[in-house]
């Protein structure tokens, strides 16, 4: 009985096999793929353009905020009552060598004098570029018209000139020590 089995179950695939094993019931899809090759091509939209970050810059930030209430502010200084400064630079007078540095480019390196102790006492001034100038009581330096008032073996003493901001001058004290190193 299995043997007639096999045979039924034979003969039934048989025609499937034989009907998937030929070319026919192909020819719609061949239709279909030529019609499909056929036709133009696909277009691919190009990526939208998007507008660069702007970044916002905060101005008001030195402003009243809008959330707090006005504060009244009284002025405590009036220019009238500041005294007015008859100092003012001599811009008449040549410029020593000295005067094309800044006090903080200059540095006191010793001091100079006669051996037997009298005479002036000078002051020996290095400059950034590595030269050494000596200087005495009289003498300028300094880019804010310092005038050396004072030469002691350890110190200068100076008095600058510098603007007060609100148009004049006004005297200021500066010394330069010795530099021990």
């Amino acid at each position: 009985m299995t043997r007639g089995w096999k045979g039924w179950i034979s003969l039934c695939v048989l025609p499937f096999v034989v009907a998937c094993s030929q070319n026919e019931g192909f020819d719609d899809l061949d239709r279909f793929m030529k019609e499909a090759r056929e036709q133009p091509r696909g277009h691919v939209e190009p990526l939208p353009e998007f507008k660069a970050y702007e970044a916002f810059s905060y101005s008001a930030a030195d402003r009243r905020s809008p959330f707090e209430p006005p504060v009244e502010v009284q002025l405590t200084m009036v220019d009238e009552q500041a005294p007015k400064s008859d100092v003012k630079p001599n811009l008449d007078r040549p410029k020593e060598v000295l005067e094309n540095f800044q006090i903080s480019q200059l540095t006191m390196v010793g001091t100079l004098q006669r051996p037997n102790g009298d005479g002036e006492l000078f002051a020996l001034i290095r400059d950034n570029t590595g030269g050494v100038h000596r200087v005495t009581e009289g003498n300028y330096m300094g880019q804010n018209y310092g005038r050396v008032v004072g030469v002691n073996e350890t110190r200068i003493e100076l008095v600058e000139i510098v603007p007060n901001g609100q148009g004049g001058w006004v005297k200021r004290p500066r010394s330069l020590s010795l530099n021990e190193g």
